[in-house]
């Protein structure tokens, strides 16, 4: 049974624990709600939440340890002989899965009978070809040993879906009664719902932390991979980046160094645009403007900040890049190649920036308190430097704040880059040559037909946690500033 189906049923069966519960509380007590310990419609709840959270949590778990499993079993089935030069068990494992998702595909599509493909001496030949006719990746011809583990991933697979339905439908049907027989007029329901709805909400807070540890987790591992098969010391010393798919291991040059480079430099261009004009206009906003200058004037301002950044990207792709060359192109002072380069995404950037750094700078000085001006005024200062020496010092910890989201959002952003600053991989001090950043070759490598056992394309989980730490010691640095300043003003 497919998972939304079970969730379906898994909230049918908790409806009727909801109804049961309810009902056979009201009729132990007579009728009588004033004999009931809690609210009648607390006993519905604690027999739903039995319904709910036991089905569920095993459906959560079943999900995340099913996979480990099948893959640990699928891969004793392939050969040491299977695994080549460059490659590892984990990148056939992951070419395995590819050609069972494949053959459930073009089962499903009618192109070859389900029998047929459970048949361990069907022709690899023919399974490739129709796995490639009906646009599934597949990276080079299936061998026999990768073809048989991916039948036999299938099959458990699917073995694994079906106890995983009966199961999870099995743990509702006795939650159901469990919660249906708790509800007697003495039980106290009000007490464990409130405990249960406590639980969630903690998980609720845990969300974000668990997430954050998956991810890091997911990124060291299949860096990890990465550094296995091409090494460390050209990943972090070559000025090249030059990745060639030409099969597993194949010669690359894949140097981080030009890709940092060009993100550090896109960035400060496009922070050398938004922080000045956004955090004047912070401050016109909130110490010169009309209430009906600022009405108007800020949500105009913010709504750059729901602008698609395709559409930021098109801006400089059509815009922005035509204007730049035709004042430092040919035409004028000969700098300028082509309409995409680093001023180009910068300038584009910049402007898509603005408001982050000037609504939060605004928030800020806004929120300094109104006695600091006013004791600035009594000493004879005028309305400039009260703005100069009290409050922007004062607000100096939110503006560091603003800056640094406005950074890491220039360090992440992928489609200004690569429609306004090319692909091009340099070193260069040059703002009017294209180059590129680590976010768009992480895109550039996990896109097209390409080959997923590879390094060409594990690069991407090196390029990304190397983003990562970039921008978890860029919070690191502001928060040390952030404090350090705030304690003059406490």
């Amino acid at each position: 049974m497919p998972v939304f189906w079970l969730v379906i049923v898994v909230l049918a069966l908790a409806a009727v624990g909801y109804i049961l519960g309810r009902s056979r509380a009201l009729n132990s007590a007579g009728g009588d709600i004033r004999r009931l310990h809690s609210l009648p419609s607390y006993y519905g709840w604690n027999a739903a939440l039995k319904v709910i959270i036991p089905a569920l949590l095993l459906l959560v778990v079943w999900l995340l340890a099913q996979p480990f499993y099948v893959n640990s079993v699928v891969s004793k089935m392939i050969p040491q002989a299977e695994i080549s030069e460059g490659s590892s068990r984990g990148l056939v494992m992951a070419e395995v899965r590819r050609t069972a998702n494949g053959l459930d595909s073009i089962a499903a599509a009618g192109l070859i009978d389900d029998d047929a493909t459970r048949n361990l001496r069907v022709d690899t030949t023919d399974v490739t070809k129709l796995l490639k006719d009906a646009g599934q990746v597949v990276t080079s011809g299936i061998t026999q040993p990768v073809l048989a583990a991916a039948q036999h991933y299938r099959i458990m697979k699917a073995s694994g879906d079906l106890i995983m339905s009966i199961a999870v439908v099995a743990f509702a049907l006795a939650g159901l009664l469990w919660g249906v027989r708790e509800s007697h007029f003495d039980f106290r329901a009000r007490n464990v719902v409130e405990q249960v709805v406590k639980a969630l909400l903690i998980a609720a807070a845990s969300i974000a932390v668990l997430t954050t540890v998956g991810i890091v987790f997911s990124l060291i591992f299949n860096t990890w991979e990465f550094f296995r098969l091409y090494p460390a010391a050209d990943f972090y010393t070559l000025f090249e980046w030059a990745p060639s798919f030409s099969g597993r291991g194949g010669a690359s040059s894949l140097g981080i160094l030009p890709l940092l480079w060009g993100t550090f430099y896109i960035s400060l261009v496009a922070l050398i645009v938004a922080v000045p004009v956004g955090l004047f206009a912070a401050i016109y906003l909130s110490e010169y403007a009309s209430p009906t200058v600022r009405g108007f004037a800020k949500p105009m301002l913010e709504l750059l900040a729901g602008i698609p950044t395709i559409v930021y990207g098109l801006f400089a792709l059509l815009t922005v890049g035509p204007m730049l060359l035709t004042v430092f192109g040919d035409d004028g002072l000969g700098w300028m190649q082509g309409g995409r380069a680093v001023m180009t995404a910068g300038i584009t950037m910049g402007i898509m920036l603005i408001p982050f750094v000037s609504s939060l700078s605004d928030d800020i000085i806004n929120s300094v308190p109104q006695s600091m001006r006013d004791g600035s005024y009594g000493l004879g200062a005028t309305k400039s430097e009260t703005i100069k020496q009290v409050v922007l010092p004062a607000a100096l910890p939110g503006i560091i704040g603003a800056v640094l989201l406005a950074a890491s959002r220039a360090i992440g952003e992928t489609m200004i880059v690569v429609l306004g600053a090319g692909a091009a991989a340099r070193l260069s001090l040059n703002p009017f040559e294209a180059m590129t950043t680590v976010t768009a070759k992480i895109v550039s490598q996990l896109t097209g037909d390409s080959d997923f056992a590879s390094p060409e394309a594990l690069v991407a989980f090196a390029l990304g946690m190397n983003l990562f730490i970039l921008t978890l010691a860029l919070n690191v640095l502001a928060l040390y500033i952030v404090r350090k300043y705030r304690e003059q003003y406490e």
